[in-house]
């Protein structure tokens, strides 16, 4: 499971202290590096998880992981008058309240440093939850995702970005050969902290996916649970509400 793989295999700081430090690190280029990671697809992905999120016309809005802000901003499209984006590492905050600030959109999006297992809300506040590429990070998944549903409204709308491994042939092999070689070869190149990438795709390549990860959804209590995996697999939408 995604919680024993560590950025850094350091026994002496938990996973939620590894993260926080690694995302401290690599702040400065994350943005870069992700748009060359990912081909600028991950662009597209997210516009979808805005259009699921904008059919409901929430008021309120929580990106968790928020990290340097891409999705909390384009969740402005929404109309919402509440969006807050929440993210543990003070590196991608300051980030992202720069791009927030830049957008002129402080008096909508809030930027907000918080820890996705325990959330500092009411029970039953937010309209709309979001986490892109955040919830494989999570230390303990049954907690964060407890917290999240805690915090969402009944008939709440709760949507998933998360990357996945393909199934087909080839583009199983192909993936496996991208995230395990080249990608933490990229990150070696343009970051600072050679751990960070090899980490990331070896989270990813672990974490529950597909229908696996709606059974858990379902666990804590979601409801109408769905999926979309997106360019060949390489990533997959998950979409669920709160009875």
């Amino acid at each position: 499971m995604s919680e024993h793989v560590t950025p850094y295999n350091d026994t002496k700081r938990s996973k939620k202290e590894q993260v926080t430090a690694m995302f401290d690190t690599i702040s400065g280029n994350y943005d870069g590096l992700n748009r060359v990671i990912s081909f600028g697809i991950d662009v597209r992905w997210r516009k979808k998880v805005v259009k699921l999120v904008a059919a409901t016309h929430p008021t309120t809005v929580l990106d968790v992981a928020t990290g340097t802000g891409d999705l909390a901003i384009q969740l402005a499209q929404t109309n919402a008058t509440e969006i807050i984006g929440l993210d543990i590492s003070e590196g991608m905050l300051a980030v992202g309240k720069h791009k927030v600030s830049a957008k002129k959109l402080e008096q909508t999006i809030t930027m907000v440093q918080g820890d996705g297992e325990r959330l500092p809300y009411d029970n039953d506040y937010f309209d709309a939850i979001t986490v892109a590429f955040g919830v494989r990070n999570f230390q303990d998944l049954d907690q964060g995702l407890s917290e999240i549903f805690r915090v969402l409204k009944p008939g709440g709308v709760f949507v998933v970005l998360e990357t996945s491994v393909p199934t087909k042939t080839p583009f199983k092999q192909g993936y496996k050969i991208y995230t395990k070689y080249i990608l933490p070869l990229i990150g070696r190149i343009f970051s600072k902290d050679k751990s960070a990438y090899a980490y990331l795709s070896e989270s990813a390549a672990v974490f529950p996916h597909g229908e696996t990860f709606n059974n858990i959804l379902k666990k804590i209590g979601f409801i109408d649970t769905n999926h979309k995996p997106q360019t060949l697999g390489v990533a997959t939408i998950y979409n669920a509400s709160k009875a």
